[in-house]
Protein backbone atom coordinates (compact mmCIF):
# COMPACT_ATOMS: atom_id res chain seq x y z
CA UNK A 1 0.00 0.00 0.00
CA UNK A 2 1.45 3.24 -1.11
CA UNK A 3 1.56 6.24 1.23
CA UNK A 4 0.29 9.45 -0.29
CA UNK A 5 2.48 12.53 -0.57
CA UNK A 6 0.59 14.56 2.07
CA UNK A 7 1.11 11.83 4.59
CA UNK A 8 4.83 11.80 3.88
CA UNK A 9 5.07 15.53 4.47
CA UNK A 10 3.21 15.27 7.76
CA UNK A 11 5.43 12.42 8.93
CA UNK A 12 8.60 14.36 8.08
CA UNK A 13 7.33 17.37 9.96
CA UNK A 14 6.62 15.28 13.05
CA UNK A 15 10.11 13.80 12.91
CA UNK A 16 11.79 17.18 12.68
CA UNK A 17 9.72 18.45 15.60
CA UNK A 18 10.79 15.49 17.74
CA UNK A 19 14.47 16.04 16.91
CA UNK A 20 14.23 19.75 17.69
CA UNK A 21 12.54 18.98 21.02
CA UNK A 22 15.30 16.59 21.98
CA UNK A 23 18.06 19.11 21.15
CA UNK A 24 16.24 21.86 23.02
CA UNK A 25 16.02 19.78 26.16
CA UNK A 26 19.74 18.96 25.96
CA UNK A 27 21.66 20.47 28.92
CA UNK A 28 23.68 23.54 28.14
CA UNK A 29 26.93 22.05 29.46
CA UNK A 30 26.77 19.49 26.66
CA UNK A 31 27.73 22.29 24.25
CA UNK A 32 31.02 22.92 26.08
CA UNK A 33 33.75 21.03 24.24
CA UNK A 34 36.73 22.71 25.95
CA UNK A 35 38.66 22.82 22.71
CA UNK A 36 41.43 25.35 22.18
CA UNK A 37 39.80 27.47 19.52
CA UNK A 38 42.02 30.49 20.22
CA UNK A 39 39.03 32.79 20.62
CA UNK A 40 39.72 33.98 24.14
CA UNK A 41 43.55 33.94 24.35
CA UNK A 42 46.68 35.19 22.59
CA UNK A 43 50.40 34.80 23.21
CA UNK A 44 52.73 37.81 23.16
CA UNK A 45 56.56 38.01 23.26
CA UNK A 46 56.57 40.21 26.38
CA UNK A 47 56.16 39.75 30.12
CA UNK A 48 52.79 39.35 31.80
CA UNK A 49 52.99 42.86 33.27
CA UNK A 50 53.71 44.44 29.88
CA UNK A 51 50.90 42.42 28.28
CA UNK A 52 48.33 43.55 30.84
CA UNK A 53 49.48 47.15 30.50
CA UNK A 54 48.90 46.95 26.74
CA UNK A 55 45.44 45.44 27.36
CA UNK A 56 44.61 48.20 29.84
CA UNK A 57 45.57 50.88 27.33
CA UNK A 58 43.54 49.15 24.61
CA UNK A 59 40.38 49.18 26.78
CA UNK A 60 40.95 52.78 27.84
CA UNK A 61 41.24 53.86 24.20
CA UNK A 62 37.75 52.43 23.56
CA UNK A 63 36.01 54.16 26.48
CA UNK A 64 36.03 51.36 29.06
CA UNK A 65 36.17 52.29 32.74
CA UNK A 66 38.98 50.36 34.45
CA UNK A 67 38.03 49.06 37.93
CA UNK A 68 41.09 46.96 38.88
CA UNK A 69 44.61 47.94 39.91
CA UNK A 70 46.35 44.55 39.76
CA UNK A 71 49.27 44.59 37.24
CA UNK A 72 48.31 41.09 36.03
CA UNK A 73 44.53 41.50 36.02
CA UNK A 74 42.48 44.11 34.15
CA UNK A 75 38.75 44.65 34.64
CA UNK A 76 36.61 47.26 32.98
CA UNK A 77 33.07 47.95 31.87
CA UNK A 78 31.25 50.05 29.32
CA UNK A 79 27.56 51.03 29.16
CA UNK A 80 25.28 51.28 26.13
CA UNK A 81 21.80 52.81 26.03
CA UNK A 82 19.85 51.04 23.30
CA UNK A 83 16.36 52.43 23.89
CA UNK A 84 14.60 54.40 26.56
CA UNK A 85 13.69 51.25 28.48
CA UNK A 86 16.65 48.93 27.80
CA UNK A 87 20.24 49.24 28.94
CA UNK A 88 23.27 47.13 28.00
CA UNK A 89 26.57 46.81 29.84
CA UNK A 90 29.73 44.92 28.81
CA UNK A 91 32.13 43.81 31.54
CA UNK A 92 35.61 42.99 30.23
CA UNK A 93 38.09 40.83 32.15
CA UNK A 94 41.73 40.25 31.14
CA UNK A 95 44.18 37.92 32.90
CA UNK A 96 47.88 37.78 31.97
CA UNK A 97 49.95 34.65 32.77
CA UNK A 98 53.69 34.14 32.33
CA UNK A 99 54.66 31.12 30.21
CA UNK A 100 57.92 30.53 32.09
CA UNK A 101 59.97 30.38 28.90
CA UNK A 102 63.39 31.97 28.44
CA UNK A 103 61.94 34.57 26.08
CA UNK A 104 59.56 35.97 28.74
CA UNK A 105 56.43 35.23 26.73
CA UNK A 106 52.98 35.68 28.29
CA UNK A 107 49.48 34.52 27.44
CA UNK A 108 46.59 36.97 27.64
CA UNK A 109 43.15 35.55 28.43
CA UNK A 110 40.14 37.78 27.80
CA UNK A 111 36.41 37.35 28.13
CA UNK A 112 33.49 39.76 27.99
CA UNK A 113 30.17 39.48 29.79
CA UNK A 114 27.07 41.16 28.41
CA UNK A 115 24.35 42.20 30.89
CA UNK A 116 20.97 43.45 29.72
CA UNK A 117 18.79 45.68 31.89
CA UNK A 118 15.16 46.67 31.40
CA UNK A 119 12.97 49.31 33.00
CA UNK A 120 10.46 47.76 35.42
CA UNK A 121 7.65 49.44 37.30
CA UNK A 122 6.87 48.32 40.83
CA UNK A 123 3.48 49.13 42.34
CA UNK A 124 3.33 49.89 46.08
CA UNK A 125 -0.01 49.99 47.94
CA UNK A 126 -0.93 51.00 51.47
CA UNK A 127 -4.21 51.20 53.46
CA UNK A 128 -5.45 53.97 55.71
CA UNK A 129 -7.89 53.22 58.55
CA UNK A 130 -10.24 55.86 60.00
CA UNK A 131 -11.41 55.02 63.55
CA UNK A 132 -14.38 57.41 63.61
CA UNK A 133 -15.99 55.89 60.55
CA UNK A 134 -15.24 52.33 61.59
CA UNK A 135 -13.09 49.87 59.77
CA UNK A 136 -12.71 51.79 56.53
CA UNK A 137 -9.48 51.42 54.58
CA UNK A 138 -8.41 53.65 51.69
CA UNK A 139 -5.79 52.15 49.35
CA UNK A 140 -2.91 54.46 48.44
CA UNK A 141 -0.91 53.30 45.43
CA UNK A 142 2.46 54.43 44.03
CA UNK A 143 4.86 53.10 41.42
CA UNK A 144 8.68 53.14 41.27
CA UNK A 145 10.70 52.80 38.07
CA UNK A 146 14.03 50.94 38.26
CA UNK A 147 16.44 49.13 35.95
CA UNK A 148 16.42 45.38 36.53
CA UNK A 149 18.88 42.88 35.07
CA UNK A 150 16.92 40.61 32.78
CA UNK A 151 19.73 38.77 30.93
CA UNK A 152 23.44 37.99 31.24
CA UNK A 153 25.55 36.25 28.59
CA UNK A 154 29.23 35.72 27.76
CA UNK A 155 30.23 37.21 24.43
CA UNK A 156 31.51 34.42 22.17
CA UNK A 157 31.84 36.26 18.85
CA UNK A 158 35.29 35.53 17.46
CA UNK A 159 35.46 38.81 15.50
CA UNK A 160 34.93 40.73 18.73
CA UNK A 161 38.03 39.24 20.36
CA UNK A 162 40.13 39.43 17.20
CA UNK A 163 39.64 43.18 17.09
CA UNK A 164 40.57 43.46 20.76
CA UNK A 165 43.78 41.41 20.50
CA UNK A 166 44.81 43.26 17.34
CA UNK A 167 44.46 46.53 19.23
CA UNK A 168 46.52 45.14 22.13
CA UNK A 169 49.39 44.48 19.71
CA UNK A 170 49.55 48.18 18.86
CA UNK A 171 50.24 49.07 22.51
CA UNK A 172 53.06 46.56 22.99
CA UNK A 173 56.63 47.94 23.43
CA UNK A 174 58.19 48.94 20.12
CA UNK A 175 61.28 46.76 20.53
CA UNK A 176 59.13 43.69 21.29
CA UNK A 177 57.02 44.23 18.18
CA UNK A 178 60.13 44.64 16.06
CA UNK A 179 61.66 41.42 17.42
CA UNK A 180 58.40 39.48 16.86
CA UNK A 181 57.93 40.97 13.36
CA UNK A 182 54.51 42.35 14.23
CA UNK A 183 53.30 44.61 11.44
CA UNK A 184 52.22 48.09 12.39
CA UNK A 185 48.64 48.73 11.37
CA UNK A 186 46.97 52.11 10.88
CA UNK A 187 45.68 53.31 14.21
CA UNK A 188 42.61 54.89 12.63
CA UNK A 189 41.37 51.39 11.71
CA UNK A 190 41.68 50.32 15.36
CA UNK A 191 39.93 53.26 16.99
CA UNK A 192 43.11 55.05 18.08
CA UNK A 193 43.20 58.71 17.03
CA UNK A 194 46.15 59.86 15.00
CA UNK A 195 47.96 63.03 16.15
CA UNK A 196 46.57 65.98 14.31
CA UNK A 197 49.04 67.97 12.25
CA UNK A 198 48.09 71.59 11.87
CA UNK A 199 48.58 72.53 8.22
CA UNK A 200 50.69 75.57 7.53
CA UNK A 201 48.64 78.61 6.53
CA UNK A 202 48.46 79.03 2.80
CA UNK A 203 50.50 81.91 1.50
CA UNK A 204 48.45 84.82 0.26
CA UNK A 205 48.58 85.24 -3.52
CA UNK A 206 50.97 87.90 -4.60
CA UNK A 207 49.06 90.82 -6.06
CA UNK A 208 51.21 92.95 -8.36
CA UNK A 209 51.28 96.47 -7.07
CA UNK A 210 51.06 99.28 -9.62
CA UNK A 211 54.40 100.87 -10.32
CA UNK A 212 54.78 104.27 -8.77
CA UNK A 213 54.60 107.01 -11.38
CA UNK A 214 57.77 109.07 -11.53
CA UNK A 215 57.41 112.53 -10.07
CA UNK A 216 57.52 115.33 -12.67
CA UNK A 217 60.92 116.94 -12.92
CA UNK A 218 60.98 120.56 -11.69
CA UNK A 219 61.15 123.22 -14.37
CA UNK A 220 64.67 124.28 -15.07
CA UNK A 221 65.32 127.78 -13.72
CA UNK A 222 67.32 130.18 -15.89
CA UNK A 223 70.90 130.24 -14.85
CA UNK A 224 71.98 133.63 -13.42
CA UNK A 225 74.10 135.77 -15.66
CA UNK A 226 77.79 135.53 -14.89
CA UNK A 227 79.10 138.42 -12.90
CA UNK A 228 82.53 139.69 -13.75
CA UNK A 229 84.51 139.84 -10.63
CA UNK A 230 87.83 141.35 -10.28
CA UNK A 231 90.63 139.07 -9.33
CA UNK A 232 91.00 138.91 -5.64
CA UNK A 233 94.49 139.47 -4.39
CA UNK A 234 95.62 138.30 -1.02
CA UNK A 235 95.59 141.29 1.35
CA UNK A 236 95.92 141.38 5.10
CA UNK A 237 92.56 141.39 6.87
CA UNK A 238 92.14 144.28 9.23
CA UNK A 239 90.24 143.25 12.32
CA UNK A 240 87.21 145.45 13.06
CA UNK A 241 87.65 148.06 15.66
CA UNK A 242 86.24 147.22 19.00
CA UNK A 243 83.25 149.30 19.86
CA UNK A 244 83.59 151.26 23.04
CA UNK A 245 81.17 150.32 25.80
CA UNK A 246 78.10 152.46 25.98
CA UNK A 247 78.00 154.43 29.16
CA UNK A 248 75.26 156.78 30.17
CA UNK A 249 76.10 160.39 29.44
CA UNK A 250 76.83 162.39 32.60
CA UNK A 251 74.50 165.16 33.49
CA UNK A 252 75.77 168.48 32.14
CA UNK A 253 77.57 170.46 34.76
CA UNK A 254 77.13 174.10 34.63
CA UNK A 255 80.49 175.71 34.68
CA UNK A 256 80.95 179.26 35.71
CA UNK A 257 81.70 181.64 32.96
CA UNK A 258 85.39 182.13 32.67
CA UNK A 259 86.58 185.39 34.02
CA UNK A 260 88.49 187.46 31.66
CA UNK A 261 92.04 187.78 32.72
CA UNK A 262 94.44 190.36 31.57
CA UNK A 263 97.68 188.82 30.50
CA UNK A 264 100.58 191.10 30.58
CA UNK A 265 102.74 190.41 27.63
CA UNK A 266 106.31 189.60 28.34
CA UNK A 267 108.69 192.35 27.92
CA UNK A 268 110.39 191.23 24.83
CA UNK A 269 111.29 193.81 22.39
CA UNK A 270 111.46 191.30 19.55
CA UNK A 271 107.86 189.99 19.84
CA UNK A 272 105.08 192.38 18.91
CA UNK A 273 102.22 192.72 21.39
CA UNK A 274 98.96 190.73 20.68
CA UNK A 275 96.37 192.57 18.86
CA UNK A 276 93.50 190.63 20.63
CA UNK A 277 93.04 189.66 24.24
CA UNK A 278 93.93 186.01 25.09
CA UNK A 279 91.02 184.15 26.70
CA UNK A 280 91.56 182.27 29.92
CA UNK A 281 92.02 178.41 29.95
CA UNK A 282 88.91 176.46 31.00
CA UNK A 283 89.06 174.72 34.33
CA UNK A 284 89.29 170.84 34.22
CA UNK A 285 86.43 168.70 35.62
CA UNK A 286 88.78 166.68 37.90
Amino acid sequence: MLISTPMRVVGLALLLTAVAGCSKDKPIYEHENFDDSGTFSRNYPVTDTASCEAARRALLSQGYIITSSDPKLVSGHKSFQQTGETHLEISFNVVCAEDGSAGHHATVFANALQDRYALKKTNNSASLGVGVLGSVSMPIGSSDDSMVKVASETVTAQKFYERFFTLVEQFLPADAKKAAHIEEKPKTDLGVPEPKVTPAPAAAPLVPTPAAEPAPAPAAEPAPAPVDTAPVSSEPVVPPAESAPITPAPAPVEEPAPASETITPPTNPDIPPPSEPIPAMPASGQ
